[in-house]
C-alpha cells in the first residue's frame, strides 16, 4: 500500500488511532516540514456559544420529561357541580380529592377506577415521573368561601365515608419567577454581545466603538498568504524590478548591508488610473512571503478627533512586532495632500494630524528597522513636499500607460482563460489599442468574450474584440436612435470632413474607419489610431488642431451654415491651443514661457502668473491660431469638394466606411505613415469590412 492509501486510512481511522477493521496501527506522525503546514501550533479553540444554546434545550427537554403527561382538562363550575360533583347510591363519588391552589384554581382528582367512564373520555391518562400528582380537570373560581358553602351544600345527603377531601395550597411556581428575572437579564447580555462583535467587525452605526483607534490594515502572512507574483503582472518591467530589489533586501539583507547599503524605507507608485499600481503591491506581497499589512488612505480618515493618528500608531506599532515586513497604503493622497491648502475647515483638521503622524513615523525620532512603506496615488501633484522628501519615500517609480509590447504582454494574460478562435494574435489587438491601460485591457477582453455569449458562439473571435474596443472608446451603439434625415446628412458631411482633411495632412493621425451610427453622445465618430510619440512639434500640433476642425469646415462649405454639433471638437481644440501658447511655449509672440505647476504646490499663489496685458495677448493668439486653422481646413476642403460630396454620400448609404474607401475618392495619402500604424490601419480596415461584407454592411469593394 503506498502512502496516499496510508493517508486516507488514517484519515478516515476512528478517534483512538484503531481502524475499521481492528487494526490498531499507530498513526503516523506528521514531519517537521508538515508541522510548520496548516494551522498555528498552540493556539486554544475559539469558545462556541452554541455549547450555552445546547445546554438550554437539553434542560427544558429534561423539564418536560419530570413534567410529562396529558395535561388537565380545563372545564367550568357549573359543569363540576352538574356533571361531577353527584352521588351514585352504588358507587358513590368519582371524585378522590379537590385541592384549591393559591384561592382562585380548583384541581380535581378522579379515581382511577372511574377514568373509563364515557364522561371522563377527555381526561388523557397522565404518564411520566410525576403521574400520580397530575390533576384530571381544572378550572377557577371567583371566591373561595362561595365555592366551599357551595361544595358542602351539594355534600349533605352524602354519606360520612364519601365526603370528599379537600385541600388548600399555596404555590410558587420557580421556574416562572427565574425566568421572569433571568429572561430580561438574559436577553440584554445577547443584545449586547451582539452589539460589541457587530462594533468589532466595524458594522452598523458607531463601529468599533470601543476599537476605534485600532487599524483597520489587512494582514497577510504565511497563514493568508497572497497567491500573486511578479509573473502574473504583464508589463511594467522597470517597476518590478525596483520592486525587485526591495524585495531581495527583505530576502537577502547581508547582500546591501555588507557593502554599507541601507534599505530604501519607502516607495511611491504613481501613474494614471488602472495601469497596475495595487497590481504591483500584491506582487510585492506574494514574492516577498513577508508580512505584508495593506489598507487604503481612506482607512484613517473619520469623523472623530484624533482617531487617524492614534491608527497610524497603532499600524506602525503592529509593523515593528512584524518586521521585517511591508506596508502598503493604496490612494495615500487621501491623508497626503499638501498641508495648508485647506483653511476653512480651522486650525484643528484631522486630515493634517493624520499627515503629521504619518511623517513622523516614517522618518522620525524612531527607529522602524525592516518596516517598508509602499503607497499608490494617481496625483502625486498634490502630495504634502515633506512626504516625498528622501527619507520618506525614497524611490518614486513611474507606472505609465503600456506600450505596444507591453499591452501585447498584458492581452497574452487576460486572453488566457478565454476560448479564442485560431489564429487571433495579441500583437494585432495590441496595435488597436493605443492609450490603453492595463484594466481597459482587461475591460475589452471581458467584453469580447461577453459580446460573443451574446451572438451564440462557440469561440471569441476578431470581430468581437473589435466590437468591444468600439464599445469601450464610443460607447454602446444606438441604431433604433430618431434621426432626422437632415440631421443625419449634416452629420455624415461633418464627419466625412473630419475624414478628408486628415487624409490630406502629414502629421494628422491614420484613420481607420467613420461611421454615423450613433454610440454614446455622440452622433457620428471618426476613428484613428495616433501615432506613439513622447514629444510633439508645433507643424504636428497644429495639423491635429486643423484636422479636427475638419467636420465644421465641411458643414460650413455645404450648407452655408453650421450647427451645434462641433461642440467637442471645439472643446478639444481650445485646449490644445490653450496648452500650446501657455504650457508648451509654441507661440513666438509669448515667447519660451511656460505657465504650467508640475508640482501642484502653488498654495502662495493669489492670482494668475501674468499680467492682464499677457492675458489679453494670450487670448489673441489663440484665436488667430485657431481661427488661421479653420481657414485651412476649408481651404482643403475647397480644392477637393467634389470628393468630399462623393464621400459623404456614400456615407449615408454605408453609414460605416474604412481607409480603402478614402483611398479611392481621394487617390493614395501623400504622406507615408509610420510603419506599424500602417500595417494596423489596414488590418482594421479590412478585418471589420470583411465581417460587415458577410453581414451586407460593408464596402461592396
Amino acid at each position: 500500500m503506498d502512502n496516499r492509501e496510508n493517508k486516507k486510512d488514517w484519515k478516515n481511522s476512528p478517534p483512538g488511532g484503531g481502524n475499521p477493521g481492528g487494526d490498531n496501527r499507530q498513526r503516523p506522525q506528521p514531519s517537521d516540514n508538515q508541522k510548520g503546514e496548516g494551522k498555528p501550533q498552540g493556539k486554544k479553540p475559539r469558545f462556541n456559544f452554541y455549547i450555552i444554546y445546547a445546554i438550554a434545550i437539553a434542560i427544558l427537554i429534561g423539564i418536560n420529561l419530570f413534567n410529562w403527561g396529558g395535561s388537565a382538562v380545563e372545564i367550568s363550575q357549573r359543569k363540576f357541580e352538574n356533571e361531577l360533583l353527584v352521588w351514585d347510591e352504588e358507587k358513590g363519588t368519582d371524585i378522590e380529592k379537590i385541592v384549591i391552589v393559591n384561592q382562585e384554581t380548583v384541581e380535581v382528582y378522579i379515581k382511577e377506577d372511574r377514568l373509563h367512564k364515557e364522561k371522563h373520555e377527555d381526561v388523557e391518562e397522565p404518564r411520566g415521573f410525576a403521574a400520580r400528582e397530575q390533576p384530571h380537570y381544572v378550572f377557577r373560581i371567583a371566591s373561595v368561601e362561595t365555592f366551599e358553602q357551595r361544595l358542602y351544600a351539594a355534600q349533605e345527603d352524602w354519606p360520612q365515608e364519601d365526603q370528599i377531601e379537600v385541600f388548600a395550597e399555596t404555590r410558587q411556581s420557580w421556574g416562572t419567577d427565574i425566568l421572569s428575572w433571568l429572561l430580561p437579564i438574559g436577553l440584554l447580555i445577547a443584545f449586547w454581545i451582539f452589539i460589541m462583535r457587530r462594533m468589532a467587525r466595524g458594522g452598523g452605526p458607531g463601529g468599533q466603538m470601543f476599537n476605534i483607534g485600532k487599524s483597520k490594515a489587512t494582514l497577510f502572512d504565511k497563514d493568508t498568504h497572497v497567491n500573486i507574483d511578479f509573473k502574473d503582472v504583464a508589463g511594467l518591467e522597470e517597476a518590478k524590478i525596483e520592486l525587485m530589489e526591495i524585495v531581495d533586501f527583505l530576502k537577502n539583507p547581508r547582500k546591501y548591508t555588507e557593502l554599507g547599503g541601507k534599505i530604501p524605507k519607502g516607495a511611491l507608485l504613481v501613474g494614471p488610473p488602472g495601469t497596475g499600481k495595487t497590481l504591483l503591491a500584491k506582487a510585492v506581497a506574494g514574492q516577498a512571503q513577508v508580512p505584508f499589512f495593506s489598507l487604503s488612505g481612506s482607512d484613517f480618515v473619520e469623523m472623530f478627533v484624533g482617531v487617524g493618528a492614534s491608527r497610524v500608531r497603532d499600524l506602525f506599532k503592529q509593523a515593528k512586532e512584524k518586521a521585517p515586513c511591508i506596508v502598503f497604503i493604496d490612494e495615500i493622497d487621501a491623508i497626503g495632500r499638501a498641508r495648508g491648502k485647506n483653511p476653512v475647515t480651522g486650525s484643528n483638521d484631522e486630515r493634517e494630524n493624520t499627515l503629521n503622524q504619518l511623517l513622523a513615523e516614517m522618518d522620525g525620532f524612531g527607529t522602524n528597522i525592516g518596516v517598508i512603506i509602499l503607497a499608490a496615488t494617481n496625483r502625486a501633484d498634490v502630495l504634502d513636499r515633506a512626504l516625498m522628501r528622501a527619507g520618506r519615500f525614497d524611490r518614486q517609480i513611474h507606472v505609465e500607460m503600456p506600450d505596444l509590447k507591453e499591452r501585447k504582454a498584458i492581452f497574452e494574460v487576460h486572453m488566457k482563460p478565454l476560448r479564442l478562435e485560431e489564429g487571433l494574435e495579441a500583437g494585432f489587438l495590441a496595435k488597436q489599442t493605443p492609450g490603453f491601460s492595463g484594466a481597459d485591457i482587461a475591460n475589452v477582453c471581458n467584453e469580447a468574450a461577453l459580446i460573443a455569449a451574446r451572438r451564440n458562439k462557440k469561440t471569441v473571435e476578431k470581430k468581437d474584440f473589435l466590437d468591444a474596443v468600439d464599445r469601450i472608446i464610443g460607447g454602446l451603439e444606438k441604431r433604433n436612435k430618431i434621426i432626422s434625415p437632415n440631421e443625419k446628412k449634416v452629420i455624415a458631411y461633418h464627419e466625412s470632413g473630419h475624414a478628408a482633411v486628415s487624409w490630406m495632412l502629414e502629421h494628422a493621425h491614420p484613420l481607420v474607419k467613420v461611421t454615423i451610427v450613433p454610440r454614446g453622445k455622440a452622433l457620428g465618430a471618426a476613428w484613428y489610431l495616433p501615432e506613439e510619440r513622447q514629444i510633439s512639434t508645433s507643424e504636428q500640433m497644429f495639423d491635429e488642431i486643423t484636422s479636427t476642425l475638419g467636420g465644421r469646415a465641411a458643414e460650413d462649405i455645404l450648407f452655408g451654415e453650421i450647427s451645434t454639433g462641433a461642440l467637442n471638437d471645439l472643446e478639444k481644440v481650445t485646449k490644445q491651443a490653450y496648452a500650446m501658447v501657455t504650457y508648451f511655449g509654441l507661440n513666438p509672440r509669448v515667447g519660451n514661457i511656460s505657465y504650467y505647476d508640475s508640482s501642484g504646490q502653488n498654495e502662495y499663489t493669489f492670482t494668475k502668473p501674468y499680467s492682464e496685458r499677457t492675458a489679453q495677448i494670450i487670448d489673441e493668439e489663440v484665436s488667430a491660431l485657431v481661427e488661421k486653422a479653420y481657414k485651412r481646413a476649408k481651404d482643403i476642403l475647397l480644392k477637393s469638394k467634389e470628393n468630399l460630396i462623393e464621400l459623404g454620400e456614400l456615407l449615408l448609404e454605408k453609414e460605416v466606411i474604412f481607409r480603402e474607401d478614402l483611398e479611392r475618392i481621394f487617390g493614395e495619402r501623400p504622406y507615408p505613415d509610420p510603419e506599424h500604424s500602417k500595417e494596423t490601419e489596414f488590418s482594421l480596415g479590412s478585418s471589420i469590412d470583411k465581417q460587415d461584407k458577410e453581414s451586407g454592411e460593408g464596402n461592396p469593394e
